[in-house]
């Protein structure tokens, strides 16, 4: 099959992704301006690390979709391993869709906890902590499978891993923060972005 089938189907899965994303920042721009922020920790290593994300997610995938920019670096996978790329992203789409719908006005793009924040352990939430971040890794997995360039394709891996680590202890430390035994407890019966079944 032609590269650019799954440059496509990638394409397909990124727009379904921003699709999911775009309401759920509007609103929280729109809620910044009417609640009170009870604890906001955004500083300069979560600006890096938002910059970082794009780089990996969006600016490098769209210079490789619509350029020739990065061929210099592409990869040939056989196309039984490429499409796999599908299950990966079918999966990383839906993950995304039903967190933001178990979450609803409890979502935040940055690390703030607003005063009428819940914290939410139903749904999916209720085997994960960080149904985002594991939708965001499965993504990753897809780009690498349907995007074949050493660059683009491996950039959300390489990107998100260093974002991941340094972002959910301090995520994690919010929580217990603003949450405390509640929030203790229910770290005990989920896994992080691997699902715990109790």
């Amino acid at each position: 099959m032609s590269p650019n089938v799954f440059k496509i189907i990638f394409l397909i899965g990124w727009i379904a992704i921003e699709t999911i994303r775009a309401p759920h920042r509007k609103r929280n721009r729109a809620d910044r301006h009417q609640h009170r922020i009870s604890d906001n920790r955004l500083n300069a290593l979560e600006f890096s690390l938002a910059l970082l994300g794009f780089v990996g997610m969006h600016l490098l995938p769209i210079i490789y979709i619509f350029t020739p920019w990065l061929d210099f670096a592409n990869y040939q996978l056989p196309d039984w391993l490429a499409l796999i790329g599908i299950l990966p992203l079918a999966g990383s789409v839906w993950l995304l869709w039903r967190s933001h719908a178990d979450l609803g006005t409890n979502w935040s793009p940055t690390l703030e906890v607003r005063q009428e924040h819940k914290l939410v352990t139903n749904g999916v939430y209720q085997h994960l902590r960080h149904p985002i971040y594991a939708s965001v890794w499965l993504t990753g997995i897809a780009q690498a499978l349907l995007l074949h360039n050493w660059i683009a394709g491996l950039a959300l891996l390489v990107t998100f891993a260093p974002i991941y680590w340094l972002r959910v202890p301090r995520e994690e430390k919010m929580m217990l923060d603003n949450f405390g035994d509640e929030y203790r407890t229910y770290m005990n019966r989920t896994g992080g972005v691997i699902p715990k079944f109790n």
